[in-house]
């Protein structure tokens, strides 16, 4: 793949300046046109070898588009804040909303390739990172972020006369320092790095774009084109018949027998109960702990996520208040999730939850949460059944990476019956004061009852895991599920702590 790069392509200076007006008057009429039809987010990832001339080609992109409506990204060294959370959340949050483009500099490979080369990560361990990028670049894909990756190559040869010419030049060699030096003689070494890596991360939705980087106007012609290319498809709309094959090209369901298995939510004892005593009586004992818990030293290595979900009225909000009635308000947040801004639905579905991910030793509480992709999505016919298949294997993926983060990942699902439900909802109808907790949308997905149960088992069987599994909970007496949350808590968090 490499190998293609380094044939010595040129462009003369009359070529270039024939070539550049046009170049630079379509890129600025299909960035226009993306903004105002939003169809796409752009990301454009520049990596390569070094001096190959990223910087440069940023810098041409940005002079040919509109930049205020062009974002240019560089990633260092990892600031305190970005240290604090999962890796991918240096880039999770930056991403551009649709009809954006955003310009990353290496972005996730430079970290991969770095610790690879470095030690940190052996072969296995780098095969697995790219393969969570792989993963992450088709979710990307499949959530309308078109990623245009070039690797920018240059010959070993080439590039030590580069970094000779830059050094040598008093006004730009303070460019080159001692680790474009260290990575020059490495370049053999790297050189396979690089193919594996490109080989095994070159896929249909993002395959990598080699260009040889010696001719700068060669160069920055050559990745222009190919991103008006890409701006140009993005902003035409699909025909009939171009639809009908991408739908028909969609992953099929694949449909184990447990997708129609709800066992699994009506075998619950719904009977379970706590007597008064005995509830204040571990209420205290638990609040007391889990909040020793949150104390100690070593949590400030790790952090506490908890995902509380449920039947409409099982008693979310009232469980939520126990577990924080432990905390120091300064520890932590409770995110209520309800329908999507405009802002949040420009982006992939997961954005907005990957912006609330705690730090560590913090505690982030979601009422509600990315779970309503398989949920109400599924249910109420918000997103297809691609789309929320493909869900499960993003959703394990996140939640990996949390754990792998320090975090500690409790899910709950709250359960009541049908009867209990409707008792609850009349009785809200006649308190003033919680009037607000029932809506129109409580009675209407009360009327798709075995829906939500048949999408309650498939999400509870398709994304238990190891590292983040399920707790179903009783919830019809509201004290003993509170109780089972908070025992759930303090042995999970317990154990992390080495307890």
């Amino acid at each position: 793949m490499l190998e293609t790069a380094e044939l010595g392509h040129k462009i003369d200076k009359r070529a270039f300046q024939q070539a550049e007006p046009k170049l630079r008057e379509a890129l600025v009429n299909a960035q226009y046109d993306l903004l105002a039809g939003k169809r796409k987010a752009v990301v454009v990832l520049l990596s390569g070898v070094a001096s190959g001339g990223r910087g440069e080609t940023a810098k041409q992109l940005s002079e040919w588009m509109d930049p205020r409506h062009l974002r240019v990204q560089a990633f260092g060294s990892r600031t305190p804040e970005e240290l604090a959370h999962p890796l991918p959340w240096r880039y999770w949050h930056v991403l551009p909303a649709r009809g954006r483009i955003s310009i990353f500099m290496n972005a996730w490979y430079a970290e991969a390739l770095q610790a690879r080369v470095s030690g940190r990560l052996d072969d296995a361990a780098l095969d697995a990172a790219l393969h969570a990028i792989r993963e992450y670049e088709r979710m990307l894909a499949h959530e309308n972020v078109l990623l245009l990756k070039f690797w920018i190559h240059l010959s070993k040869a080439a590039q030590k006369q580069r970094l000779a010419e830059i050094d040598g030049d008093k006004a730009r060699s303070w460019r080159v320092t001692d680790g474009d030096w260290n990575r020059a003689r490495r370049y053999a070494k790297s050189h396979d790095l690089w193919e594996h890596t490109l080989r095994e991360t070159s896929i249909g939705e993002a395959p990598w774009y080699v260009v040889e980087g010696v001719d700068e106007r060669y160069r920055d012609l050559t990745v222009g084109g190919i991103v008006l290319d890409a701006l140009n498809r993005a902003n035409t709309p699909p025909s009939a018949a171009q639809r009908k094959i991408e739908s028909a090209s969609k992953p099929v369901a694949m449909t184990p027998a447990v997708m129609d298995n709800v066992k699994l939510i009506r075998d619950l004892d719904l009977s379970q109960k706590i007597d008064d005593k005995a509830y204040e009586r571990e209420l205290e004992r638990l609040q007391g702990r889990l909040a020793r818990l949150v104390r100690r030293k070593r949590f400030a290595k790790h952090s506490l996520v908890l995902v509380f979900e449920g039947t409409d009225a099982a008693g979310k909000g009232g469980a939520i208040r126990r577990v924080v009635g432990a905390l120091d308000p300064r520890q932590y947040e409770v995110v209520p999730v309800a329908s999507p801004s405009d802002e949040e639905l420009a982006h992939p579905y997961l954005w907005r939850f990957w912006r609330q991910v705690p730090e560590l030793g913090g505690i982030t509480v979601f009422d509600r949460s990315w779970y309503g992709r398989v949920l109400v999505e599924r249910v109420e016919g918000y997103c297809s059944e691609a789309d929320w298949l493909r869900a499960y294997g993003e959703i394990n993926a996140f939640e990996k990476e949390l754990v792998h983060a320090g975090a500690v990942v409790c899910k709950f699902w709250l359960q009541i019956s049908k009867a209990e439900q409707l008792a609850r909802f009349r009785a809200r109808e006649k308190i003033s004061f919680k009037r607000f907790k029932i809506t129109d949308d409580d009675w209407r997905n009360r009327k798709r009852w075995p829906a939500y149960e048949r999408a309650v088992a498939d999400m509870v069987e398709r994304s238990s895991t190891e590292l983040a599994p399920w707790t179903l909970v009783e919830a019809e007496d509201k004290r003993f599920a509170r109780i089972k949350i908070l025992r759930t808590i303090v042995r999970r968090l317990g154990k992390a702590l080495g307890e």
